[in-house]
């Protein structure tokens, strides 16, 4: 069972976690990099308070390690980016517009071939 000098620790780095990962603007990738190191943060300490020598400040910064990476890469992979297949932007031609456009399904919504809304 952890004990309570363990639990008000895991409980502030959670929550600064998840209040980074949720005032994040900048995309995916930081966000889920932030609420991912918080979850391996909590889960390693946990983790690492159980096994071994019971050093859960050791978990806690392994957990953060991974949990990050993984959030990253995760979110990296949500923006289109790290090696993830690019969207298939299929496209139709408006024939009163003389343009092309395509739907992106990520959005629900139509776009010209330039990017701007239809």
């Amino acid at each position: 069972m952890l004990s309570t000098k363990l639990l008000k620790p895991c409980r502030a780095v959670a929550a600064a976690g998840l209040l980074a990962a949720a005032c994040t603007t900048t995309g995916n990738t930081e966000r889920n990099a932030a609420g991912g190191a918080a979850l391996g943060a909590l889960a390693g300490a946990v983790i690492g308070n159980n096994v071994g020598h019971g050093d859960a400040a050791a978990g806690a910064a392994l957990g953060a390690a991974i949990g990050g990476t993984a959030g990253a890469i995760k979110g990296c992979r949500e923006d289109g980016g790290c090696g993830a297949s690019a969207p298939n932007h299929r496209q139709y031609y408006d024939e009163r517009a003389g343009r092309y456009y395509y739907y992106d399904p990520a959005t629900g919504r139509y776009f010209w071939e330039d990017g701007s809304p239809r």
